[in-house]
């Protein structure tokens, strides 16, 4: 079982969590988003997504094989 907390979405957004000993996963496009997200399937129990990264991989986020998510406000 993955222990993992990750941080995916745009670096400005996510820095803060570096302290909070996140790994941070910076995604700036759509398809940076996706592959950071492939990349983490297995590797993490939580992600912290930032509102665009959420957007960008909508529904994949309900699949239950997923991690579980957890969106920064807007």
């Amino acid at each position: 079982m993955p222990d993992t907390v990750a941080a995916l979405g745009e670096q400005s957004l996510l820095e803060g969590y570096r302290l909070a000993g996140a790994s941070i996963h910076a995604a700036e496009t759509d398809d940076e988003v996706r592959q950071a997200w492939t990349a983490l399937q297995g590797n993490a129990a939580v992600v912290i997504l930032t509102p665009r990264a959420a957007g960008v991989l909508g529904a994949v986020l309900s699949d239950r094989r997923s991690p579980m998510t957890v969106v920064l406000p807007p």
